[in-house]
Order: structure tokens, then sequence, then C-alpha cells
């Protein structure tokens, strides 16, 4: 198997088994303002859409650069990484996440696991294993993809921090942050 066959297929089944997990989640309690989440998931589907044409690009040989196998295969490695990142993360929120910015039933501050380092691990994962895609696809496309998550992940990172800060308590969340970076740790 190919290395870009590989990632592919390990894009595939992160998303059929995130799909599916979607079933694991409490019933949600209080969302943001209708409207709110628009910005981010614009620029996150605009992403993805760049990312699966940033692979076909690079399959019919659109590329920046050719880099050996062995490094193919890291990029691979780092993908997988970054998206076991991101499941840790989501078993360890257990039933308090959503794929949208809520407050779940019984909501309260996770800051331990991967939550002990950042804030947003989740992201935090998605972007490692996007980085890793994009630099094994090698194409302007899919690095304008990495943009694209990276802007509308910090801006549902944002969303997501102000939303739970009004509905958990602003001294508690605050002193939460205040140890954690936010997509990456120190930042």
């Amino acid at each position: 198997m190919a290395p870009s066959s590989a990632i592919g297929a390990l894009w595939v089944a992160w998303l059929v088994s995130w799909i599916v997990a979607a079933r694991w989640s409490n019933r949600t309690a209080a969302r943001p303002p209708r409207g709110s989440a628009i910005g981010y998931r614009v620029l996150t589907t605009a992403g993805a859409a760049s990312l699966v044409a940033g692979g076909q690009l690079a399959a019919h040989g659109l590329i920046l650069w050719s880099a050996p196998p062995a490094v193919d295969w890291l990029l691979v490695g780092l993908a997988v990484v970054g998206l076991a990142i991101s499941w840790w993360a989501r078993l360890h929120l257990g039933r308090l996440w959503s794929s949208s910015v809520t407050r779940k039933a019984d909501h309260h501050i996770v800051d331990t696991g991967p939550y002990a380092l950042v804030r947003h691990p989740i992201y935090t994962g998605i972007i490692v294993a996007v980085a890793a895609t994009a630099a094994l696809q090698a194409n302007r496309l899919s690095f304008v993809a990495l943009a694209l998550f990276v802007v509308g992940f910090w801006i549902k990172a944002r969303l997501e921090e102000r939303f739970l800060r009004a509905e958990l308590g602003a001294a508690a969340y605050d002193a939460y942050a205040g140890r954690t970076g936010m997509l990456f740790p120190g930042l």
C-alpha cells in the first residue's frame, strides 16, 4: 500500500468511527445562539473539501516536492498520532462530547488526561493529522486546507471558551485556562 492510500484509509476509518461514536453523548442542556457556528463550520468544511481535492491533485502528480518513502511513512505515522490524540481526548471527554459547541447535562470542566495539557486536544489532534496529510500531499491546496482548519478550529475554540466560561463559571474556567494552552501546550 502506498503512503497516500494509507493516509486516505486512515481518514476514512477515523471519520466513520467518529460518526458512529456520536451516539455516546449526554443530552444537550444549552447551546450558543443560533448562527454562532456558521464561521467555523464553513471554514472546516472548506478545509475538508480542500484536503480531499489536494489528495486528487497529488494523485495526478501536481506536487511541490517529492519526499523519500521513509519520510512519507513518517508523515502517515504523524497522522496516526494526531488522530489517536483526537480519539484519546474524545474518549476522555466521554458523554460530554458534542460535535458542536454545547453544554451537556452534568457538564463540568474536564482538566485531566489530554485536557491537562491543552483545552482543545481534539482540535489539536486533527490539526496535527491535517498538517501531516498536507505535507504528504505536498501541494498548495492541501496547505490551504491546513490553514482553513487552523482558523476554523481557532474560531470554534474561542466560541466554546466564551460559552463554557459563561455556563460553567468564569473563575473556574479562567483558572483552567491559566494552566493550559488553547490548542498546543504553552500557546
